[in-house]
């Protein structure tokens, strides 16, 4: 990047910033990332590159909304959508939906979710984006899983792994095993979806994905927990917890600190307490954590 500052390639200098905001945030440090991004976008909105600049927007929407930001990163991702249809950009168009439809995932508006991710779905199809389709897909899964449709979650889940799988996307195929492994959880298939969970888990550390890492170790333990194996459920949670406290993710530090405290008590679940009531409980108490943040 110095190199590209001193000959004075500001497209090439801008480039770099992108790849090092990446970089960051696959490592999970998002703050930083941001701050390579927000360079990024500066160059290329004075050197009049509006592809870079949607691109840019995006990066930048991405990161706020793993900071749990959310209505932050529906500003970028909107800015970075009007762009992508302004100049015809149809995988960029489609990328923005997807991005869109997650972050108000994470808002729990499940069904305007599902609108976006359906969008981006057709988008993908169309143009013959098999990694954009995968994508749009598990994260259908996800919506669908978070409305307490398991079966049709598992539908586009095993949907999405076996693109993912096939185009060599192995970030992707991890995602996808995520997906699988909550829906059989939530369907008391907690084996299966142990097994689901351990092969995310192995995929996420060989490309060095700590996030990803983490998530699994929490989704892991939960399933570990419903079948009382509570040493390696505890031993999950805390590996989870250390990978969340060095990313700066206080939400998740707090999610691990419940579970820990849950296992410490004699009933963690009791038998007669329906568990559909309970993820309904868990999806309030997420929705209003994030609406907190605003």
């Amino acid at each position: 990047m110095e190199i590209k500052r001193a000959i004075g390639d500001r497209r090439g200098e801008a480039s770099s910033l992108i790849g090092l905001g990446n970089a960051c945030y696959s490592l999970g440090e998002y703050r930083r990332a941001i701050e390579f991004l927000q360079q990024s976008l500066e160059i290329k909105r004075a050197i009049g590159d509006r592809r870079g600049e949607a691109n840019s927007l995006n990066n930048l929407g991405n990161a706020y909304d793993s900071l749990g930001e959310y209505q932050r990163a529906i500003e970028f991702q909107q800015q970075s959508l009007e762009i992508f249809r302004a100049i015809g950009d149809r995988g960029g168009e489609a990328t923005s939906l997807n991005n869109l439809g997650n972050a108000y995932y994470s808002l729990g508006e499940y069904q305007r979710a599902i609108e976006f991710q359906q969008q981006s779905l057709e988008i993908f199809r169309a143009i013959g984006d098999r990694g954009g389709e995968a994508t749009s897909l598990n994260n259908l899964g996800n919506a669908y899983y978070s409305l307490g449709e398991y079966q049709r979650a598992i539908e586009f889940q095993q949907q999405s792994l076996e693109i993912k799988r096939a185009i060599g996307d192995r970030r992707g195929e991890a995602n996808s095993l995520i997906g699988l492994g909550n829906a059989y959880d939530s369907l008391g298939e907690y084996q299966r979806a142990i097994e689901f969970h351990q092969q995310s888990l192995e995929i996420f550390r060989a490309i060095g994905d700590r996030r990803g890492e983490a998530n699994s170790l929490f989704n892991l333990g939960n399933s570990l927990a419903k079948l009382k194996r509570k040493s390696e459920a505890n031993n999950a949670y805390l590996h989870a917890r250390e990978l969340y406290q060095g990313m700066g993710l206080d939400a998740d530090v707090e999610d691990c600190n419940n579970a820990i405290q849950r296992l410490k008590r004699k009933s963690t679940f009791s038998p007669r307490f329906p568990q559909s009531l309970w993820r309904w409980l868990n999806r309030l108490w997420r929705l209003l954590r994030a609406r907190l943040r605003r």
